[in-house]
């Protein structure tokens, strides 16, 4: 699980690739607890623990393969057909705080990248879910990065940081993006790491470019890309 927070809990277990997701947090306010996870919570260095690290790695290894192979196909002189644009379905009924806010951030998405598109459905034919409440390891997203899985926001954590960075970030991360805490406040994806003082919600055209990579070939290829040699 990648998580932008406030504080980070350490953790041991990873996700291995291709788990099977959990529906939903355990309860609507409390998110589960990541297991094996220490109730001290590090400062805000921002430094991925061992989840973290096994989740962006996963997605930096997907995306490093979808960005070889279509520098192979261009270099081979393959012409990719027009991509068809894949829908994500995501439900916010579970979060009405962060209702307007979710709806931003899905706006922001669609207005940069164009192989992807994130509309607002149903509990019944979404994919990606939101939730809302209160947990000492702030928002985070659970999922593989397929457009699927559910995003936590943390209430405190969001009377701290921008709240609509918060949403893009993770929804970033659901898209197939991996956390880059070392980086500007200009890269969306550096989260929380450039200080409670960074409020840009939008990704640049770069990140916007890796995500448009990402699903070139829509949703139901995505998870082949890591498996390209």
């Amino acid at each position: 699980m990648s998580k932008y927070r406030l504080t980070l809990v350490a953790a041991t277990a990873a996700l291995a690739s291709g788990a099977a997701l959990a529906a939903a947090p355990a309860s609507i306010g409390a998110a589960p607890a990541p297991d094996g996870a220490s109730s001290a919570a590090r400062t805000s260095s921002y430094l991925p623990n061992e989840r973290e690290k096994a989740q962006n790695e996963r997605l930096q290894r997907n995306l490093d393969a979808a960005i070889a192979k279509a520098a192979k196909d261009k270099a081979a002189g393959r012409q990719s057909a027009a991509s068809a644009v894949t829908t994500v379905y995501y439900d916010d009924s579970n979060a009405p705080s962060f209702d307007s806010l979710i709806d931003q951030g899905a706006a922001i998405w669609n207005s940069r990248v164009s192989n992807v598109r994130l509309v607002e459905g149903t509990a019944s034919n979404a994919s990606l879910s939101y939730y809302e409440g209160s947990d000492p390891s702030g928002s985070y997203y659970y999922g593989d990065g397929h457009g699927s899985g559910y995003i936590f926001m943390d209430y405190d954590q969001a009377n701290t940081y921008a709240p609509l960075r918060i949403v893009t970030h993770e929804t970033g991360h659901a898209l197939g993006l991996p956390d880059r805490y070392t980086q500007p406040c200009s890269k969306l994806m550096s989260g929380g790491g450039p200080g409670p003082s960074c409020t840009n919600p939008y990704p640049d055209s770069v990140e916007a470019s890796e995500v448009n990579t990402l699903w070139a070939n829509g949703f139901a290829d995505v998870g082949a890309f890591a498996k390209i040699r």
